[in-house]
């Protein structure tokens, strides 16, 4: 292992919530229009967000999936959860890219359009990866 003294699923999970708080103090900034301060919160969460993939695709690559082992009704709820929060964290990619090329490019009221989806969607990627990440690791623990 090249970071053995790096547990990656836990430092994923701080990067995701580490997002989340960067994602809402950038629309509560924009909201009072303290623009400098949403642009820098909107930075860092996007680059929060670009460690987080890399450091999750390393980690998956090397280790492979981790099954959950919970049963009945907790499995089935941290299936729903794992499977909404896989499908969007594939759509927030490209949401998200193409929301801060419009601002990166100045075409603000392009990018308030996909903003009003993005946000909400890669807020919710954010905290339910930290979900999934406890229930996983904490929850039902099989490692």
């Amino acid at each position: 292992m090249i970071f053995p003294a790096i547990d990656l699923p836990t430092l994923d999970a701080t990067l995701n919530g580490t997002s989340a708080i960067l994602l809402t103090l950038g629309y509560v900034s924009i909201r009072r229009k303290k623009i400098r301060a949403h642009q820098c919160c909107m930075l860092a969460a996007f680059a929060t967000s670009c460690i987080f993939l890399a450091c999750y695709l390393w980690y998956h690559a090397h280790h492979g999936v981790i099954h959950f082992t919970g049963r009945g009704a907790v499995r089935t709820f941290y299936l729903m959860l794992l499977g909404s929060h896989s499908v969007l964290a594939v759509a927030i990619v490209p949401l998200a890219l193409i929301t801060l090329y419009r601002a990166l490019r100045g075409w603000f009221g392009r990018h308030k359009r996909i903003a009003r989806w993005t946000l909400p969607i890669w807020l919710y990627v954010s905290i339910t990866g930290v979900v999934v990440y406890w229930m996983l690791y904490h929850l039902y623990p099989s490692h």
